[in-house]
This record gives C-alpha cells, structure tokens and sequence, in this order.
C-alpha cells in the first residue's frame, strides 16, 4: 500500500471479516510484522530511523539484531541520546493498516478476537461482523515514568461509571483499560523506566513474559501482543538498583546508545536540528566554523572534570547554542540596520544563557560556574581555531601589528570596518581567503576575521583588552 497523508483509511479496503478472509489478509503478530519489514528495510540498504545521525555503526546494529530476534528491548543511554526518537521511530516499521473488529478499545484481531466485546461480537455477526482499519501512527502507546504512575493508568481499573449504569463488578464490560492493553498489537514504550515505583514494576511482568494482565483480582486474561521498548539512564539502570531484578530479565536486548563520537557528526545533528531562524529583512548565513566552535564546546564539555558526567551533556546543548548565538548576531543586525549577518566571536558572549541549564557545573568554590563556561568557549575556539587555520599563514599578521594601532571588534563594529581591515592589514587576506573562499560575503568575511585575532590571542600572539561587548587586539611587543 502507498503511504497515506491521513488516518483515513483508503475506500477499498475490506469492510467486513468475510470480506478481510476473501482478500487473503493474514494475521500475525506484531513482533513478526516488525521483523518483516526491518527485514525489506534492511535489504534494500534503508536506514531504520533517516533522522538519526551518528549511530549506522554502532546503535543500528544493536537495534536490528533485537528486531530481528523479536525481542522486548530497552534503551540505556544518557539524556539527549536520541532514544526517544528512535522508539517513536520504530512506528515507522509497522504495516500502514492493521484491520480491527469495529468498536473494539483493544485492537482486537477479527480473526482471533480476546475482549469480551469483540468475542460478543464476532460469535453474533459472523463473516458479517464490521471491521475496522486503524493507522500504524493510532498503534504506539507512551508513558513517562512517574513516581506517581498507578496500575490503572497501565494496566487498567473498574470504571465507576459502568457500575452506575447497571453492570456487576465481574463484568469485563465494566473495566476501563489503561494505556498497555489499548496498545495490543502495536508499541507500548516507557520512558525513564527505573522511575516507576517496584509495585508498579512487578505489574509489567505478567506483560513482557506470560503476555497477558489481570485488573484488580478478576479472572480475566488479555493475552495481549505487544512489543514493548523503554529508555533509562545507565546510572539508574545498572548501579542505584532502581530497577527489579526480574523485570531486568525479561527484556530481550539492551541497546546502548552514546553521544557523537565525532564533532563532524554533531555539526550535521545541528545543522538538521536548529531552528532556521528566518527573519524579514536579515539575511542569514552561519559559517561552518562557527557551527564548529558550538559542536566542540559540547564535545569539551564532556570531557570536562567540571561538568557532571552522570547527568550528561545532551546533544540539546548543541542545538540551543546554535540558536542563540544565531539569535545574537540577527539582534545586532536589527541594531545596526545590516540586512546580511553572520555569527561572529563576539557573538558567543550569549552563550551562557544556553549554556546553564543544560549542564550541572561541580565546583568547590561558588561563582565559579561562568569562568567554567567561559573557559570550555575558549578551549573550543582555539580548537577550531587550530583546526582550519594554518599556521604558516599567521605570521606575517603578527608581524603587521607591531606598527599599527590596536584593532577594536565587537558587537557595534561594523562589517564594512572589518572588510576595510582585511585590505589594510599586510598578511591578513591570506587566512581569511583560506578560511572561506574568495568569494565570501562582507559578514562571513567579518566573521573569520574575529575567529582569526581571537585565535591569536589564545595562542598567545597577540595581546586582547575587552570591556563590555567590545575588544582590542594589540601587539604583545
């Protein structure tokens, strides 16, 4: 079938059981229907989840021989892993239509129906009892772990106002089913599983290992098919003992995810994930570099001594420092009426507002979180800085300094000020030019410009007076 742009169901397909048998549609269980079209995906060299970058060697993997052995698995990984991405993803695996019996809250299968009202139904109706065709994305149930989670919100409890209208307590018809068995036949996920109380955890077993659920003592058997997925923090999962012993067993695989192993991987997760950010009248372009600097602080800030390593330094980061380092430079564009901006060092100034929340800082001193944060910015600007300049290029601009006044950069310095730098200052055009391209724009232009005096500084050639939003670069003779 081709791919839908609604939850309508197409006109032609079956409307009755008779009618489903006749078309030859055959049932089978949700795991074998995953395995199957991981299976088609797998073969014609499809990516499993397009929108998740950085894992083709070392996740995916994992994740295929888990599908593939219709296991129950359960993601391990820090915050800002993409793991529930890839847990919505996999929606994206199952069949785009799936036939209930109409009326059914459980997805009951017309050919092997297990509520009360489907088996009612189907022995009543026959070939002409109605069927109904749900959308795969209508087939994913999600909870958040929550201390405050109940059975019933799971599971499923007696609904109060079934009993008012007149049904017994040992009614099936009288329960309300929670979020588990209105998921049958598709995928139940948990986030931040270690979160849910052990008298909660203890009644997911019955559902990961025997495949039914029993509700407050009465005699009744879901036999429910599902494939159940769950994410934790490793730190809760494997060391606090958050987690009971025999739930642990019962899942299948456990799939360990990670952060970009390179800065090159985070630059592509930025550029796909950070807001555009199109404003009338500005004309926006990021220089490779500067998208650099932001991936690179992150990739420090990981392995920084001062940043807490338990909690992590989510992808997220990256993505918020892009965007307000880019939301910095079109507020100077708005003050200073340019129509074309480009982010610039000074623009990294904003960063800490981004920063701050996304980390948990250890220092033994107070205050000294923002000198932390300053300097993982610096060590990631002389990086790049290292990176994407030569050397043997740099002299001849150390050299030009020694007989001119000092060079102010800044927020309010104009981009034709920069420009006019770069064609009076001996040795400048050449680092510039290599840095991006001959036929840049006057603000790209300004950007490498501060990316180069800026790298100077930090490596310890040129001497730099900053106060406020403003900068003076001078000789260190």
């Amino acid at each position: 079938m081709s791919e839908s742009t609604d939850t309508n169901p197409p006109a032609d397909l079956p409307s009755t059981l008779g009618a489903l048998r006749a078309s030859g549609w055959r049932s089978e269980s949700v795991k074998h229907e995953i395995r199957r079209n991981a299976t088609a995906r797998i073969r014609a060299g499809e990516p499993l989840f397009p929108a998740v970058l950085g894992y083709e060697d070392t996740v995916v993997p994992q994740l295929q021989n888990a599908l593939l052995a219709g296991h129950d698995v359960i993601f391990l990984g820090e915050r800002g892993q993409a793991k529930t991405r890839m847990i919505r993803g996999l929606v994206g695996l199952l069949d785009e239509w799936m036939p209930i019996v109409q009326g059914s809250e459980i997805n009951d299968d017309p050919y092997a129906p297990v509520s009360l009202h489907a088996r009612n139904l189907v022995a009543e109706a026959g070939d002409d009892t109605p069927v109904s065709w749900v959308h795969r994305s209508t087939r994913f149930g999600e909870k958040l772990a929550t201390p405050d989670t109940s059975i019933a919100d799971l599971i499923g409890e007696v609904d109060p106002m079934k009993i008012v209208e007149g049904r017994y307590l040992s009614d099936e018809l009288a329960l309300h089913f929670g979020l588990v068995p209105r998921t049958n036949r598709g995928i139940f996920a948990i986030n931040e599983l270690p979160d849910l109380a052990e008298r909660i955890q203890v009644g997911l077993l019955n559902v990961l290992e025997e495949r039914d659920v029993q509700i407050r003592g009465f005699k009744i058997q879901l036999p429910l098919d599902l494939l159940l997925v769950a994410s934790a923090n490793p730190e809760d999962y494997t060391n606090r003992g958050r987690l009971i012993t025999p739930l642990k067993d019962r899942f299948g695989s456990q799939v360990r995810t990670h952060y970009p192993l390179e800065v090159d991987t985070e630059v592509a997760i930025i550029e796909q994930e950070a807001d555009p950010f199109q404003v009338d009248g500005v004309d926006v372009q990021v220089p490779g570099f500067m998208t650099e600097v932001i991936a690179t602080v992150s990739h420090l800030a990981r392995q920084s001594p001062h940043i807490s390593q338990r909690s992590g330094v989510s992808v997220r980061l990256s993505v918020s420092n892009q965007e307000v380092m880019v939301a910095n430079a079109v507020r100077r564009s708005l003050l200073s009426g340019e129509s074309q901006v480009a982010p610039r060092i000074c623009d990294l100034e904003a960063l800490p507002a981004a920063t701050a929340g996304k980390v948990e800082i250890e220092a033994i001193e107070e205050g000294r979180e923002g000198q932390i944060l300053e300097h993982l910015v610096r060590s990631a600007v002389l990086t790049v800085f290292r990176e994407q300049v030569r050397p043997e290029q740099l002299g001849a601009v150390v050299t030009a300094f020694e007989s001119r006044d000092p060079v102010e950069t800044g927020e309010d310095v104009s981009v034709a000020e920069y420009v006019a730098l770069v064609d009076e200052l001996d040795g400048l055009q050449a680092p510039v030019a290599d840095l991006v391209g001959g036929e840049a724009s006057p603000a790209v232009v300004a950007s490498a410009v501060e990316l180069i005096l800026e790298g100077l500084h930090l490596s310890k050639r040129l001497n730099k007076d900053a106060v406020g939003g403003r900068a003076q670069y001078r000789s260190r003779g």
